[in-house]
């Protein structure tokens, strides 16, 4: 039977995953909701089995951090000058971060860098108008 706690765990993580996501959906950038929810999962996932199963939490979330890095780059598309999906790759590589963040339990942590990343996020449609 799975804990309670891991359950909560992976509650708090689509929670916190799906307001960076529902923000990238809402700007219409090609990794919404689904991929961001599903990164900060999987990434939630890694990190409880890791702490509770093999007690070698470090290397495997340095592994982690390491591979959605790669995952990330694939969304920075260059063309000539233009570079698209900075923003996009960085906020993947967040949301995974956030499940590293509620995998090892640091909820609040988790949360207020989320509230600070959405807040970024927000403003920067108004750096487009000025």
């Amino acid at each position: 039977m799975v804990p309670i706690e891991h359950v909560i765990k992976l509650i708090v993580a689509v929670i916190l995953s799906g307001l960076i996501g529902y923000e990238r959906e809402k700007s219409h950038k090609p990794a919404g909701l689904r991929t961001h929810v599903i990164v900060c999962l999987g990434s939630t996932l890694l990190t409880i089995i890791s702490v509770d199963f093999f007690f070698d939490d470090p290397r495997i979330i340095a592994a982690l951090v390491t591979g959605l890095g790669f995952l990330g780059a694939g969304a920075i598309i260059a063309s000539g000058r233009d570079i698209k999906g900075i923003t996009t790759a960085a906020t993947i590589w967040f949301v995974a971060m956030i499940g590293i963040g509620v995998g090892i339990g640091w909820y609040q942590l988790s949360a207020m860098t989320t509230i600070i990343a959405f807040i970024l996020l927000v403003l920067g449609r108004f750096e487009k108008i000025s």
